[in-house]
């Protein structure tokens, strides 16, 4: 599972799960570029660039810089994401709006930029990740859960219309994430089963791999699943 050479883009690299999945494709070998709404004057092993991923004109900027400075892009991973509490009747537009875009709109929009260029050249791998609450529901957070769900399709799609191109396009679902935020906003909670953001990167870098050419479309849950109540923030 190893990505020598490979120029790999994070889109939210430097947050809580970006913190561990960027230093682990660096030491598989690849080329890291992060994109990040504000980057870390201090970065060390990887470039990294500023822009709003919700924004397609900040995307198209540095999908042309990276292509412009590293001669291509062979893996993207998005990190991006969101979550919010709120049962469906407790939600209103701004915060449904709100969700949306960070979890889907953003995944959209950065897989639209690369696209043309990884069609042409024949190879790519696109990853996102989503949550295993879009498979098992819970109640209390409508628009996460609708818009991770969303995000599940969003890849389902982007794998049969590339089907044949050489470019593929895969997701991971993991179950609540062992950070300090998560920590700290649930100090009730055992977190001896969340899911390890080491656990997520090995599996992104396997999907990012070589060895990974003919899998497209898939949706791979990481950690405990069956019963998880609580999905973790990105």
């Amino acid at each position: 599972m190893r990505l020598n050479g490979k120029v790999v883009v994070i889109a939210g690299g430097s947050g809580a799960l970006g913190q561990t999945v960027t230093p682990a494709c660096v030491t598989a070998g690849a080329r890291v570029i992060t994109v990040d709404r504000t980057i870390t004057p201090k970065v060390g092993g990887w470039t990294a660039l500023q822009a709003d991923v919700t924004h397609e004109a900040d995307i198209r900027r540095v999908v042309q810089e990276v292509i412009r400075t590293h001669g291509g892009i062979d893996v993207l991973i998005n990190l991006v994401g969101g979550f919010a509490k709120g049962r469906a009747e407790e939600t209103d537009a701004a915060l449904w709006q709100r969700m949306l875009t960070m979890n889907v709109t953003a995944a959209f929009l950065l897989s639209k930029a690369v696209l043309p260029h990884m069609v042409e050249r024949g190879a790519g791998r696109i990853l996102h990740v989503a949550a295993w609450a879009a498979v098992e529901p819970f109640p209390g957070a409508a628009a996460y859960i609708v818009a991770k769900s969303s995000l599940m399709a969003l890849i389902k799609v982007l794998a049969l219309e590339l089907k044949g191109s050489g470019v593929t396009v895969n997701g991971v679902l993991p179950t609540t994430i062992d950070t300090p935020a998560n920590r700290a906003a649930m100090p009730e909670v055992d977190p001896c089963t969340w899911t390890k953001p080491e656990s997520i990167a090995e599996t992104l870098i396997f999907l990012a791999s070589e060895g990974a050419g003919q899998i497209s479309g898939a949706a791979i849950p990481v950690g405990t699943t069956g019963g998880a109540k609580v999905a973790g923030k990105a």
